[in-house]
């Protein structure tokens, strides 16, 4: 199967084919943990894996074997956030005034914007303000060519079986923490879909997935309190048949966060991801 890798080999790479076997498309802009040599963050690199959605790639690797890309960052979110508009810049972290297009998403409150202010705990990524031109080189290098590569994907399954079933694939943390969304020290639900108030795809695209955790027994929330950030919003068309749905999975139920270790329960999970996969390739035919 075709595979894309830049040429630095630590922006993005394409698991399985180039050209989607179904309407599945499956993207995962958080496993990156290649960390560039231009951060020149202040805080250690294993505390910059902060905001990794770890094993997510790894998790569903094996869809490829079904004909379903899977676009994976390389780069790190704490480096630059693939989930995040490219106008989405967190003001305080810049040594001057920003030169381009600003969208702001109300993220940088949390620290969260394009590029992370804070970790998730709160401490700050750098001891020094960031200058317009290193970030407008990180968007260029890293954000522009992921977005590009997941439209691409996308199109090319619309295009082939008149529509698109993007699963924007994400890990949340089991309680969340002091800058974390939904309230410091709330538990979460098992998994979290979130399609912007039904707005970037149907709700049988979003029932469908949710039916399928809910019968193995996991406890499953929509919107709640992840909505889907720019990466389903971006392109989405439910009316033209694109639909993305951001699917977030608690890492208790794969891994031991203490540890960093994957748990026994990984590859129930990764099988349970598999099915819910080729049901959805049939169904949504």
């Amino acid at each position: 199967m075709a595979t894309i890798t830049l040429p630095t080999n630590d922006v993005l790479v394409v698991h399985g084919p180039l050209q989607p076997a179904s309407v599945v498309v499956l993207d995962s802009p958080h496993s990156g943990r290649v960390m560039p040599a231009d951060f020149h963050a202040a805080l250690p690199h294993e505390d910059l894996r902060d905001g990794e959605d770890e094993y997510i790639d790894e998790l569903y690797a094996p869809a490829a074997a079904l004909g379903i890309p899977l676009l994976a960052a390389q780069f790190p979110r704490t480096y630059i956030d693939a989930n995040r508009h490219a106008g989405d810049i967190d003001l305080d972290l810049l040594d001057g005034p920003w030169p381009h297009h600003h969208q702001p998403s109300g993220k940088a409150a949390l620290g969260k914007a394009l590029l992370w202010r804070t970790l998730d705990d709160g401490r700050a990524i750098y001891s020094r303000r960031l200058t317009a031109a290193e970030v407008a080189a990180r968007i260029e290098r890293c954000h522009t060519p992921y977005h590009a590569t997941l439209q691409a994907l996308m199109d090319a399954a619309h295009r082939s079986h008149g529509r698109v079933v993007h699963i924007n694939c994400h890990s949340m943390n089991a309680v969340a923490g002091a800058m974390g969304e939904g309230g410091a020290g709330k538990p979460r639900a098992d998994f979290v879909l979130g399609d912007r108030d039904g707005t970037t795809c149907s709700a049988e695209v979003t029932h469908f997935v949710r039916d399928q955790l809910a019968a193995h027994g996991y406890s499953v929330k929509i919107n709640d309190p992840f909505k889907g950030v720019e990466l389903v919003r971006a392109y989405s068309n439910p009316a033209a048949g694109r639909h993305s749905l951001q699917l977030e999975i608690n890492k208790r139920v794969y891994m031991d966060q203490a540890s960093g270790q994957k748990i026994a329960h990984f590859t129930v999970l990764q099988q349970q991801l598999m099915d819910m996969l080729r049901m959805m390739q049939r169904h949504f035919a």
